[in-house]
């Protein structure tokens, strides 16, 4: 049997804040576009058709000028529960789960890849969960910026 360990990056995160902010945060372009990538970088959508089967289109802006494009397809939507995407060049599936708790919501984002060389590559030679935690970071602060602006009521 495979150890898909070997394949998988996890991160968990919790938010101090509702379900419903955290999915619009992920599922709004207009949202998305203020924490998505790692720290440093900004983005570019160009399509966020968020339906099963729909594609989201970005660039992703390097702090030295660099542009990294970036097309995925959503496979599955299941709302405030569950989004799944596949992400092309590189490879991988994307799984966000999300779980209101006490006080706040808890996120599960993996990443699939399709082998453990892939992953290697991607992660330890491209940082990859560097640059996950870091997307984390970002929407952690955009999404305390939102509450603390008063911009999100219940």
């Amino acid at each position: 049997m495979e150890n898909t360990k070997q394949k998988e990056l996890q991160t968990t995160a919790t938010f101090n804040a509702p379900l419903v902010l955290i999915w619009e945060a992920w599922s709004d372009p207009e949202k998305v576009v203020n924490w998505w990538g790692p720290t440093g970088f900004s983005t570019t959508i160009h399509e966020m058709d968020f339906r099963e089967g729909g594609e989201w289109n970005l660039t992703l802006h390097g702090p030295t000028g660099t542009n990294y494009p970036n097309r995925s397809i959503y496979k599955e939507i299941i709302p405030l529960k569950k989004i799944v995407f596949e992400h092309f060049n590189p490879h991988f599936i994307a799984t966000i789960l999300f779980e209101s708790k006490e006080g706040g919501t808890e996120i599960q984002w993996n990443m699939f890849f399709d082998s453990p060389e892939q992953f290697d590559i991607i992660v330890t030679a491209h940082k990859a969960d560097e640059g996950q935690k870091q997307n984390i970071e970002r929407l952690q602060n955009y999404i305390q910026q939102l509450l603390d602006e008063g911009k999100f009521q219940d």
